[in-house]
C-alpha cells in the first residue's frame, strides 16, 4: 500500500498534493491518503478522482493548524499503525519538513525530491532519480527500508486524475499527540491581498539587474497586469533593495511553473534557473545573446528590455482593442 500525505491549509487542498497522488499510481498498488486535522475531512471528495481508496483522517486538539513536529508525529504514528510500503509527499517546503520529522521519529531513511520512481513498492529497495544541488545534479539512488519515505520534486509530475476514481472511504486514524508539540503549530496569521501569487500565476514577468532600478520595474508591472500575471525578480534585485524578497524567483526564493515566464535583463545564474526551469515557456529579453538565461530559454529577444517590454505591452493592448 502507498500512503500519500495530503498537504492543505486549514482545509484548502494544496494542488501540489495531486502531483504526489499521480506519482503514487505509477506503482500500480492501492493508493491511500492521510489528512491531518478535522478541517481536512472535507477533502475526501477531491481525492476520489485521483484514485484514492481510503482517506485516513487524524484528529487532535493540537492539529488545528499546521505544525511540523505535530504533523511529523502523525505520519510516524500512521506508519506504525498502517505499515505502508511507501509514504509519499510533494517536495514542497512543508512536505520535505514533515517527512524529515517523521523519519527522525521512526529512525528511517528519507529521500527528498525524486523525479522518477522505479521498481515495486513492496520490494526492500526502491530505485529513483532525484534532484540534488538545487537542480544542477540528477542522482540515481536506491532507498532500502521497510517503509520508504520519499518526496516527489514539485512540478516534476503533471497532476492527472485516475482513469478509474477511487472510493476515498473516510477512516478515522487514532493518534495521540503530546501537547508539547503545539510549540511549533501556527498560532497566528496575517492575511495577504487576495489574487494570484508568484507560485501560482499563469504568467510571470521577471526582472534582473538589467532593469536598472526599482522604478525600472514599472513597465514590467504593466506587462504583467495586461496578461493577468505577477512580477518576479532575481536575487541581485532583492540584494539591491529594488524589490521585496517575496518577489524573488530562485532556489532561495519561490519556484515557479507558469505557462509563460518573461526573463527580462536576467543573466540566469543557476540559483535563479532552478526556480524558473519548470516554466512551460521561457522568453528571455536581454542585450547579451550569450547570457545563460538566453541560451536556456525557448525563445529570446536580443535587445534593450526598456524598449522591448513596452512594445510588447503596446501590441497586446492594440490586439485587445481590435
Amino acid at each position: 500500500m502507498i500512503l500519500v500525505l495530503i498537504e492543505h491549509d486549514r482545509g484548502s487542498l494544496a494542488p501540489a498534493s495531486l502531483e504526489a497522488l499521480t506519482a503514487a499510481r505509477t506503482f500500480g498498488d492501492a493508493v491511500e491518503a492521510l489528512t491531518i486535522g478535522d478541517t481536512a475531512d472535507g477533502l475526501a471528495a477531491d481525492l476520489e478522482a485521483y484514485g484514492v481508496t481510503v482517506v485516513h483522517q487524524a484528529h487532535d486538539d493540537v492539529l488545528g493548524d499546521y505544525g511540523p513536529e505535530a504533523w511529523g508525529e502523525v505520519v510516524a504514528q500512521a506508519v506504525r499503525a498502517l505499515s505502508p510500503a511507501v509514504v509519499l509527499a510533494t517536495g514542497t517546503d512543508r512536505g520535505n519538513e514533515v517527512l524529515a520529522q517523521a523519519a527522525a521519529r521512526l529512525d528511517l531513511p528519507f529521500a527528498a525530491n525524486a523525479i522518477e520512481l522505479r521498481g515495486s513498492a513492496d520490494a526492500d529497495t526502491l530505485d529513483m532519480t532525484r534532484v540534488r544541488w538545487g537542480g544542477s545534479l540528477l542522482e540515481d539512488a536506491s532507498l532500502t527500508a521497510p517503509t520508504k519515505l520519499v518526496t516527489v520534486a514539485h512540478h516534476a509530475v503533471d497532476a492527472a486524475p485516475a482513469d478509474t476514481p477511487g472510493a476515498a472511504t473516510p477512516s478515522l486514524l487514532a493518534v495521540e499527540i503530546d501537547p508539547s508539540l503545539a510549540r511549533t503549530v501556527v498560532s497566528g496569521r496575517v492575511e495577504r491581498e487576495a489574487g494570484v501569487t508568484l507560485a501560482t500565476a499563469p504568467v510571470v514577468v521577471g526582472g534582473g539587474r538589467g532593469v536598472g532600478s526599482a522604478d525600472g520595474f514599472a513597465p514590467l508591472q504593466e506587462l504583467a497586469d495586461e496578461l493577468g500575471g505577477v512580477v518576479g525578480c532575481s536575487r541581485a534585485v532583492t540584494n539591491n533593495g529594488w524589490r521585496n524578497h517575496t518577489d524573488q524567483v530562485g532556489q532561495t526564493g519561490t519556484r515557479i511553473a507558469p505557462d509563460v515566464y518573461f526573463a527580462c535583463g536576467i543573466s540566469g545564474a543557476i540559483q535563479h534557473w532552478v526556480g524558473a526551469m519548470a516554466s512551460k515557456h521561457i522568453i528571455a529579453i536581454n542585450t547579451d545573446q550569450q547570457a545563460n538565461m538566453v541560451t536556456k530559454a525557448g525563445h529570446a529577444v536580443i535587445g534593450d528590455l526598456h524598449e522591448v517590454v513596452p512594445a510588447i505591452t503596446a501590441e497586446i493592448r492594440r490586439r485587445k482593442s481590435a
